[in-house]
């Protein structure tokens, strides 16, 4: 018989154990579910990285091994009309950042600072204007450093890290300065240019044109990006070179411009250091030959960025180096418009070829005097020798005859008081002074006495050099008025032209206009070749030359009336003008002469012109000149 405490053990122990294994068995199940759990986290995370986000994580894991170099094109180049070189490249060193790389950017740029010799508030100026741009795209910190600071740089790597020296083209300029104003410069690109770059094109640190042809002909001229993909180790040194896609480089730009002309234009009007602007035309195309506006930029000051220093002093000049007076300056035309006076008296039938007008020095005019430029006077004068002799007194009554809006009309057909459209920025239109411009623009009453003083280029009156050498090639050619053009072609670096230059007509005068040039034309040619002309020290043996001179009034000041011109202070003297072209009975080239405070036409511009003229014809004279000797 089975005892009791024996049952009752037993029990109590198979009791014990199936709750040790209910405690095992709730254990293991917890175990295995935590284990699912991280597995489950563990299967989502990886599913994360290499399927959702797989892609996205392999880029930047290539990014990290492989980086992608952007590769400058080299710009094109800008030649003048006969092929030869104006601006090309030449290799530059830049210091450029990569952010990615450093670690610390403010101890890097502290150290830099003094290598470079540079402002650190400039540098972090730098950094700030590519803060949008990707951290390993570098940031141009130094253009053109020299080999010194090039050699420290390279050797002391370790104390900057991030530092990295790149080399790009930048421009030479195989002429110095030549038509600096006109051609213009490059720069890095700023903050508000890399915002309005719809197209992504360009990234901080860029050179861009700034000014001039470099700037309106950007887009032909930058080019297209080359890529460099090198492996970099984890510190970001460059390890092996992966692949290359070259650069395209830029458009060539053949100006219209003739090199030589250009310098020797330069030339004569930086003798003195001649404020004033300088423009050559060939008649029947509109190319412009020469177009100098002195003084002029220099240059090379802004490769690498100018200094303040230098642009204080370009802002400071008060001869204005900064605008290119061809078409940003204007000025009274003085005698120059008595063309346009003569062939509105003419065409208006005010006066004709035979109407003598008395010239006693003076002419009353209400209860003022209004003298002409020769106090004696030029006595009985016709309209020949009132534009030989440039006699006042007979324009002033022409003027008077036809109006202030008839003489506005004849200007505007020569394209005058307005922007002939030629590819330089910031051309002003010039003024041509009418009843109705008066009253809105200054609210007041067009006095008679007013058309007077424009009737000789005074008053109201205001013209661009370039305008004025525009009108002067119109009455050459015989009333046809081409548009302006500084660019003869623009071709590929494979050689295929994609623009050329092609005469355009934009204004011509009428069958009877053209007939009255004829008589103004024979004025002209005395001017040069008179017994009384104002240019007779113009003349050039063996070419026959058609011109006007002018002096153009700054300001009325009482007090230096009588006093010797050369006392008389620079800023209160007359503007000297000189226009003329060509052969004159085949004509072929225009050149107009501008003189800030020159004084007078024939002394003070004509003597320039003369220059050109020769230059121009250099080869056409020595022919004539041997042809003489042989025979």
């Amino acid at each position: 018989m089975e005892r009791p405490f024996f049952r009752f053990e037993t029990e109590e122990i198979a009791e014990r154990n199936e709750a040790a294994v209910r405690l095992l068995r709730r254990r293991t199940i917890f175990a295995i579910l935590l284990v699912m759990f991280f597995l489950m986290v563990i299967i989502s995370r990886l599913w994360f990285l290499q399927i959702s986000s797989g892609q996205h994580y392999t880029v930047e894991a290539e990014r990290q091994r492989v980086r992608i170099h952007t590769v400058p094109p080299p710009r094109g180049h800008i030649l003048d009309r006969y092929g030869r070189e104006i601006v090309t490249n030449r290799p530059s060193f830049n210091v450029v950042m990569i952010k990615e790389d450093s670690y610390d950017i403010g101890e890097v740029l502290k150290r830099l600072s003094l290598v470079l010799d540079e402002d650190i508030e400039n540098l972090w100026a730098r950094i700030r204007t590519a803060e949008r741009s990707a951290r390993h795209i570098p940031v141009r910190l130094k253009e053109d450093i020299d080999w010194e600071t090039l050699a420290y740089l390279e050797n002391h790597k370790y104390k900057f890290p991030g530092i990295r020296i790149e080399v790009l083209p930048v421009r030479t300029f195989h002429y110095g300065d030549l038509a600096a104003n006109s051609i213009g410069y490059i720069g890095s690109i700023n903050r508000k240019q890399l915002e309005s770059d719809e197209e992504g094109i360009y990234e901080g640190g860029d050179l861009i044109g700034k000014r001039g042809i470099e700037k309106l002909r950007e887009k032909d001229l930058r080019g297209e990006k080359g890529k460099r993909s090198t492996e970099v180790n984890a510190r970001g040194f460059e390890q092996r070179e992966l692949k290359q896609v070259d650069p395209l480089p830029g458009k060539d730009i053949r100006l219209t411009i003739d090199a030589e002309l250009q310098s020797t234009a330069e030339q004569f009007m930086n003798i003195g250091e001649k404020a004033g602007a300088i423009v050559a035309l060939e008649v029947n195309s509109g190319r412009v030959l020469a177009a100098a506006s002195t003084p002029s930029i220099h240059l090379e000051d802004f490769i690498g960025g100018i200094s303040q220093a230098n642009w204080d002093a370009l802002l400071n000049n008060p001869k204005h180096p900064l605008i290119n007076k061809v078409v940003q300056a204007s000025y009274p035309p003085g005698s120059t418009y008595k063309i346009v006076t003569a062939l509105a008296g003419l065409a208006e039938g005010a006066v004709d070829e035979n109407t003598v007008i008395y010239c006693p020095g003076y002419y009353y005019f209400g209860n003022r005097v209004y003298r002409c430029w020769k106090h004696s006077g030029h006595g009985p004068v016709d309209i020949r020798k009132a534009i030989t002799e440039s006699c006042d007194v007979y324009f002033y009554q022409v003027g008077q005859r036809v109006g202030v809006d008839k003489l506005a009309e004849y200007a505007r057909k020569f394209g005058l008081g307005k922007r002939t459209g030629i590819e330089l920025e910031f051309e002003k239109s010039g003024l041509i002074p009418t009843r109705e411009w008066k009253k809105k623009n200054r609210n007041e009453v067009w006095q008679e006495g007013e058309t007077l003083s424009i009737a000789i280029g005074q008053g109201f009156n205001l013209l661009t050099p370039l305008q004025v050498a525009l009108m002067t090639a119109a009455t050459a050619n015989g009333g046809k008025i081409y548009k302006p053009s500084i660019i003869e072609s623009v071709t590929t670096p494979d050689g295929v032209v994609t623009e050329r230059f092609k005469p355009q007509l934009i204004g011509q005068l009428s069958k009877k206009e053209q007939s009255y040039l004829e008589i103004i034309k024979e004025g002209l040619f005395d001017v040069v070749h008179g017994k009384r002309g104002t240019a007779r020290n113009v003349r050039i043996e063996g070419l026959t030359i058609a011109g006007k001179t002018g002096t153009a009034q700054v300001v009325r000041v009482a007090q230096y009336k009588g006093m010797k011109e050369q006392d008389i202070p620079y800023k209160y003297r007359d503007h000297a003008w000189f226009t003329c072209y060509a052969p004159a009975d085949n004509p072929e080239i225009a050149v107009t002469v501008l003189v800030e405070h020159g004084l007078h036409g024939g002394s003070g511009a004509g003597p320039i012109a003369r220059m050109i003229l020769a230059k121009y014809f250099e080869q056409h004279l020595k022919d004539l000149r041997q042809a003489s000797e042989g025979s």
